[in-house]
């Protein structure tokens, strides 16, 4: 049985999302679970309560971070509503040098927001392309990203957008840059 005080109120719905948003179905999903699909569409609609264990493995399946699912702090009339500085959803640092919390409540709108903070001298090694379309706004620092192999300097105020092309980043300064990131479909 889930324990609420551990994981978030909408974890069936944010799992549905981050499921479609990777363009799997149920089966497909139940399938790399090694699951069936009617406990799977039970955990989706919040009917059934995923163990830790199978947590961790959908967290894995959907290359997302285990915490993301965790419930931090939430005031219960404010969940899904307010997101508090202090409450805010780890996502995890999957990159090296970047650190991410969601900004948004959940995951159940047609996008989510990222605060991103990337540490001095950190970037992306691997080029990325996701299936997202992003709009992102430098809160502070200095950033330097690469859109399709065109390379861009930023500074707090700049923005950009991605439509599903490639990219890289670089903060190859002595201070941490924060990005606000809105992204849709959610992909956190």
């Amino acid at each position: 049985m889930r324990d609420e005080r551990i994981t978030v109120s909408s974890l069936g719905a944010d799992i549905r999302a981050l499921r479609k948003a990777r363009k799997m179905t149920l089966v497909d999903l139940a399938d790399a679970l090694e699951r069936s699909v009617g406990w799977l569409s039970q955990v989706e609609r919040d009917k059934s309560h995923p163990s830790i264990a199978d947590l961790n493995r959908i967290a894995q399946v959907l290359d997302v971070s285990f915490s993301s699912f965790l419930q931090v702090g939430v005031i219960p009339q404010e969940e899904g509503r307010i997101v508090r500085a202090d409450a805010r959803r780890p996502i995890g640092n999957r990159t090296e040098g970047l650190t991410e919390a969601l900004l948004s409540p959940d995951l159940t709108d047609d996008f989510e927001v990222i605060h991103s903070t990337f540490a001095p001298h950190s970037h992306l090694k691997e080029p990325l392309t996701r299936p997202t379309q992003e709009v992102c706004f430098i809160v502070s620092g200095q950033f330097e990203i690469s859109l399709n192999g065109e390379h861009f300097s930023l500074k707090a105020g700049d923005s950009f957008r991605l439509r599903g092309e490639e990219f890289r980043w670089w903060n190859r300064h002595d201070t941490p840059c924060e990005i606000v990131w809105v992204i849709s479909p959610p992909i956190y």
